[in-house]
This record gives structure tokens, C-alpha cells and sequence, in this order.
């Protein structure tokens, strides 16, 4: 654990002090290909520090945070796009504000509060008992795990998909609440109660880790779908463009589970993308050919449907290339591992506070 506390340093400094670099270098040459030039020893840099992390949480979290968000933010910076870019009206961000929004999975959110108003940080933190009920969840499933040769491997299953949503909303609103703190602005959510949404298009555009939405929308999206409307016209451009944005998807998600697991990709995962891309733009195309018409399913029905089909999907081809890597037996370990690193130094402090006390009393005695 200490090793891979200290690899995880080294890799943090490395990354700030490679944006610090980007953002010199944004400042001094212009948009195009001279800029991403420059950056692509960083983007470089960026896909292979993750390998020096081998624990399933700092790895996982740290090759999406900086080998798929940063390096798509520093692509679209050459190009004078994204949230690196300031508002025409807006002086260049920060160096403190780049660094934080370049390396983290946040986006700022447009109105930009204060994280110290009272909603406690911006659009991006919820309820703390919205937290805490999440979180109770989660341990509920403990004793599930200890019992596992007993249970139905689908309970299982299901138990493992609400397992890594609850810890990925929750990992995530915390770099989010700490990020609002340290910029002094308000960030956007990372979740939207996904198990609430209505359609596919609904749970991964405005509900399901909108941090990766949130980049390959102007990364992916609209550049295929600027390009694909002066070859298919403008009313069906939208379906290539899913297409294409759910395809990189997918081999983004192969990269980050090779860093997590380190074994040769089945492309499974690449499986479950497309074939989520094939039916949002079959929604998409359903809608445009029935535009007009009043008739909706009923909101419960269409939770049902849309929620079912993700996690049927899911089990299919989602979770059983995760599991293929160990992530139970890893997640357990690096439980431990916490637990007894953060006993460590909380049996010498009381330690301390005990030899203290102890000096005092012998120097004052009663």
C-alpha cells in the first residue's frame, strides 16, 4: 500500500507539472496543429502513468481522470474548444482553475456559485442523506458477498452493478466537492439518479457519468455530426454521429479496464457500447419518425424498459469482463489495505496522546 501511495504521488506531480507546461504552451502559440504538437508528449504521458498504479480504485480513477478526460481536453485545446477555453468575454483561466479542471472529472457549472452557498457546493452535491443512504446500501451488500456460494449468480450480478454505481457516484462527488472548495466554483453533477431515467437517451446523455458525456459531446459528437450532415442531411446526422460517439466510448472503457486488470482486451465491452449506440440511435430515429404524435408510454413503463434493458445488457457483456479481473477479490484486499493504513497511523497517534499525558502527570503530579 505504501508503494502504490507513493507511485500515486509521483504520478499527481507529474500530471500537474505536465499542465502547467500545456498551459504555458497554450498561451503562446495559436490554435492548430503546431499546438497539439506540443502537447502530444503530455497526451503521451498521460496514457502510460496509469501503469504505474496497479490497485483497482487509484488506478481506475486515475486512467479516466487523466489518460480519457484530460487527454481529450488537451485535444480539444489545440483546436481552441472545450472547457479549457475561456468564454470570448472572460480573461484566460487561471493557472490554478486549468490545472484543476484539465486533471479532474469536473466540469464547471455555467452559473458558477459559490460552493460555499448554501447548497453546500454547487448543483454538483446532493443531500448529505442522499449520500449516506447510498453508502448504507453498499454495506448492506457486505454480508451478501461473505455468503456469495449461496446466493443466485444473478443476485450477485445485480448486487456487483449497484456496488460499482454507488462507489463511482460517490468517488466522484467527492473530487467534485473537493474541486468546487478548491476553485471557489460551483461544479456540475456527476450522476443523476440514472436508476430514474425514461429513455437510453435519457440515462447516458443526462443521468450516467456525465463527465464523460460532457467531453465527448464536443470531442466526438458534433464534429461527426457536422461532417455527417453534409453527406446524410441534417435530420439524420445525429445517428452516425451516436454511432461513432458510442464507439469511442467503447475504447476508452477497454483502455481503462486494461489498466485496472492488465490483461490482453476480449473486446466484450466494445460489444456492450455498440450495441447501446445501435439502440439509442434506433430511439433517436423512432422519435424523429414519430414526431408529432402524442402517444408516450406511461414514465414507470419506459423506467422499466430502459433500466431492464441496460442491466440485462450489463450482465451479458459489462460486468462478466470486470469480473474477469479479479475485481471482488482486489476490492476486498484494498478494503483491508485502508482499513489497517488508516489504523496505523491512528494507533500511534493515541500512542502519542497516551506518552504525553503520561509525561504530564509525572510532572504535575496530584
Amino acid at each position: 500500500m505504501e508503494t502504490e501511495l507513493h507511485n500515486f504521488v509521483f504520478v499527481w506531480i507529474s500530471v500537474v507539472a505536465a499542465l502547467i507546461y500545456c498551459r504555458y504552451i497554450s498561451i503562446l502559440l495559436p490554435v492548430g496543429p503546431k499546438r497539439l504538437f506540443f502537447f502530444l508528449p503530455v497526451i503521451l504521458l498521460f496514457l502510460l502513468l496509469p501503469l504505474r498504479l496497479t490497485t483497482l480504485s487509484l488506478a481506475g480513477l486515475t486512467s479516466f481522470s487523466i489518460a480519457w478526460l484530460s487527454n481529450f481536453k488537451l485535444l480539444l485545446l489545440a483546436y481552441g474548444k472545450g472547457p479549457l477555453v475561456p468564454p470570448p468575454t472572460s480573461s484566460p483561466l487561471s493557472l490554478q482553475l486549468f490545472v484543476t479542471t484539465a486533471s479532474l472529472p469536473i466540469k464547471i457549472s455555467p452559473s458558477a456559485e459559490s460552493p460555499t452557498s448554501k447548497n453546500g457546493g454547487g448543483r454538483g452535491l446532493k443531500s448529505p442523506a442522499n449520500y449516506v443512504a447510498k453508502c448504507l446500501l453498499l454495506v448492506s451488500l457486505f454480508p451478501l458477498y461473505q455468503r456469495s456460494d449461496y446466493v443466485h449468480e444473478k443476485v450477485m450480478m445485480l448486487a456487483y452493478s449497484v456496488h460499482v454505481y454507488i462507489v463511482l457516484e460517490v468517488a466522484l462527488a467527492v473530487i467534485g466537492v473537493a474541486a468546487a472548495r478548491l476553485i471557489g466554483m460551483a461544479v456540475e453533477p456527476q450522476f443523476d439518479e440514472p436508476y430514474l431515467a425514461t429513455s437510453l437517451q435519457d440515462f447516458w446523455g443526462r443521468r450516467w457519468n456525465l463527465m464523460a458525456t460532457s467531453i465527448l459531446w464536443p470531442s466526438v459528437y458534433e464534429p461527426i455530426r457536422l461532417a455527417s450532415g453534409r453527406l446524410v442531411g441534417r435530420q439524420w446526422a445525429a445517428l452516425p454521429a451516436v454511432l461513432i460517439t458510442f464507439a469511442v466510448s467503447a475504447l476508452m472503457h477497454e483502455l481503462i479496464f486494461y489498466y485496472i486488470g492488465r490483461k490482453e482486451p476480449t473486446w466484450v465491452v466494445t460489444w456492450f457500447f455498440l450495441l447501446h449506440g445501435v439502440a439509442v440511435a434506433a430511439e433517436v430515429a423512432a422519435k424523429k419518425a414519430l414526431h408529432g404524435m402524442r402517444w408516450r408510454l406511461p414514465a414507470e413503463v419506459s423506467r422499466v424498459l430502459t433500466v431492464g434493458f441496460v442491466v440485462v445488457t450489463g450482465f451479458w457483456l459489462f460486468l462478466p469482463p470486470l469480473l474477469r479481473y479479479d475485481t471482488v477479490a482486489k476490492a476486498r484486499r484494498e478494503t483491508i489495505a485502508v482499513i489497517e493504513f488508516v489504523k496505523c497511523p491512528w494507533s500511534l497517534l493515541r500512542f502519542s496522546s497516551f506518552t504525553v499525558i503520561s509525561g504530564l502527570s509525572s510532572l504535575y503530579p496530584d
